[in-house]
């Protein structure tokens, strides 16, 4: 049996094993990285499967291809309107927030290890980012659904601080091994890795936009692929130019899963697949290099670190960088204690080994046993804590089927199946009533087993499939409607999309919650008209935080008014609650 076959052999199993773990984490509510990394663990030298495996290169190496495909995926899926609600106080938690985190337990561990200041900093660097692998999957396995604004501060803020624990590891590595000078040197290369990772990773994301959409593929399957090639290239370009390949690959993925892509559902399922499959292996491989003799030994020091990291150094960077941006006491403690740690310190703890540093070992020890702690404390509490602080949401239902049409590239549309449940607002109305946005129409509905044709006289029944057609302007609207169920929050999207200019104001009350102080019976351009002296295309109104834009005028009838919601909406939405149209005029 060769090499290769026994290799394919164990790492399939370790990969099947790690999948059905992934299952039992979610009833067991324990977090899927402390199962991973127990799988390596167990099939480990000190484990069952005695396998011996001690090479940190190699391990750092797939952690690093792992962390960049996860770190993408991430990218991909991070909306541009949470990056508008959230960069500011994330971008603060990621670059000021890691640097006081990290010299705060630096101080700590110095005294608490008994090694030097610069060693108890490089400690601190390693285990001051909030790991984005971590935080991706705890929420997703989980079914964690957090306040959007909360949400999206932890998921970004998660996404871009790698770079920041990276650059301080490196730069701290280099200064004790004498290559650069504390201070100016250390400017230059934080310069350096931010300036150079954000603008490849934007360059190269934008690039990436074009070449995918213009050149004509003979295979669908191979968009997927092009799309990680990309990927992957704007990590190598910018390691290249000495600049964060992490912080790049990151910004690329968030250009692309922002803009319109052919095959782009095709696309997210193949990087999902592709994330879990990076994050299995890179915990299994980590787990397979620590050694539970080694971990017990330092067992008690490594325990007053993480202490000392949670509930002191996490909440000090926490609290005084966050109250500018009006989070709520709540809010910041949830944010403090979301300070999960997971591979990616890991991966750096086998930097000091790999540059021979005298510490190197009792750094890495140190380190692992503080993300194990991590792990099982904050990431087994977070639903917990989220619950009890009154922040998580109810999750917004996923449709149970969405197909692209892939005829034309130029087609700008999807086939979504919609399940009507019993206290949806469309159950019971007429087709002709629903006042989906201009650019959705109803295919065909599923009722029972039989196929009904839609009509506009067709009524809408409670457990129906509607079969809809949207592009991708209608998309988030019509999600909005057959999401929503009285007593719920709104969840509504904060781009423009359009309404026909007989849509009432009844009607947007009750399809999308949006209440207007006019009469029901109104339509919207009877609204822009009573606000506006001369309506011509393009006049713009604002009624109770919400701007109507006529689009579309023919022979002065309004047919198309776009409709956008404005912060003055979502300001007075949150301290209403959940808002019953049927309460409103």
């Amino acid at each position: 049996m060769f090499l290769i076959d026994k290799l394919l052999l164990v790492g399939s199993l370790l990969m099947i094993l790690g999948i059905l773990s992934s299952k039992f984490s979610a009833r067991a509510g324990l977090p899927v990285l402390v199962l991973f990394l127990g799988l390596g663990m167990l099939a480990g030298s000190d484990g069952i499967g005695k396998i011996a495996f001690d090479n940190f290169a190699t391990a750092h190496a797939i952690g690093t291809v792992a962390l960049a495909f996860i770190l993408f995926d991430g990218g991909l899926r991070t909306p541009l309107e949470n990056l508008k609600l959230a960069w500011r106080p994330s971008a603060a938690l990621a670059t000021l927030g890691v640097f006081v985190t990290s010299a705060v337990t630096g101080v700590v561990a110095m005294y608490v290890l008994d090694i030097s200041l610069l060693e108890g900093l490089l400690l601190g660097s390693i285990v001051g980012s909030t790991d984005a692998a971590a935080v991706f999957a705890l929420l997703r396995s989980a079914g964690v659904h957090l306040r959007k604004r909360i949400g999206a501060t932890l998921e970004i803020e998660s996404g871009a601080n790698d770079p920041m624990a990276i650059f301080l590891t490196v730069g701290l590595i280099e200064v004790l091994t004498g290559e650069v000078e504390l201070g100016p040197g250390l400017l230059r290369l934080f310069v350096m890795q931010m300036g150079v990772g954000l603008g490849v990773g934007f360059l190269l994301g934008k690039l990436s936009v074009r070449l995918i959409n213009r050149i004509n593929l003979a295979a669908a399957g191979l968009y997927p692929v092009l799309t990680a090639a990309c990927g992957v290239f704007s990590f190598g370009l910018a390691a290249a130019l000495d600049g964060s390949g992490f912080l790049a690959v990151y910004i690329a993925g968030i250009v692309l899963g922002n803009s319109k892509l052919v095959f782009q559902k095709g696309t997210l399922l193949f990087h999902d697949g592709i994330a879990w499959a990076g994050q299995i292996v890179m915990f299994v491989v980590l787990g397979l290099l620590s050694s539970p003799r080694a971990l017990l030994e330092v067992a008690g020091p490594s325990l007053l670190v993480a202490v000392a990291l949670t509930f002191l150094a996490r909440p000090l960077a926490v609290l005084p960088i966050l109250l500018p941006f009006k989070f709520s006491a709540r809010e910041l403690t949830l944010i403090s204690w979301v300070g999960l740690k997971g591979a990616v310190p890991i991966i750096l703890a086998t930097y000091p080994l790999m540059s021979n540093l005298e510490a190197g070992s009792k750094i890495f020890n140190v380190v692992f046993f503080v993300v194990l702690i991590s792990a099982l404390v904050q990431g087994g509490t977070l639903p917990w804590m989220a619950r009890t602080l009154g922040l998580e949401e109810p999750p917004t239902p996923e449709p149970p089927l969405s197909l692209e049409i892939m005829a034309l590239q130029d087609v700008d549309a999807e086939i979504i199946d919609y399940a009507v449940g019993d206290e949806s607002p469309v159950a019971g109305r007429l087709l002709r009533d629903l006042a989906l946005p201009e650019g959705a129409v109803v295919a065909m509905i599923a009722r029972d087993r039989m196929l009904i044709p839609p009509r506009g006289t067709t009524e809408v029944r409670s457990r129906d499939h509607l079969f809809i057609v949207a592009n991708r302007e209608a998309r988030a609207p019509v999600d909005a409607i057959f999401a929503r169920r009285h007593g719920e929050r709104l969840s509504l999207p904060r781009t423009e999309f359009s309404l026909r200019g007989t849509t009432t104001v009844a009607d947007l009350a009750l399809m999308y919650g949006i209440p207007l102080n006019e009469a029901p019976e109104r339509t919207l351009e009877e609204v822009v008209r009573r606000h506006s002296i001369d309506v011509v295309s393009g006049t713009t109104v604002t009624v109770d935080g919400v701007r109507l834009t006529v689009r579309e005028l023919v022979e002065g009838e309004v047919l198309s008014v776009g409709l956008l919601l404005e912060d003055e909406f979502f300001e007075s939405s949150e301290q209403l609650g959940s808002l019953e149209p049927d309460a409103h005029p």
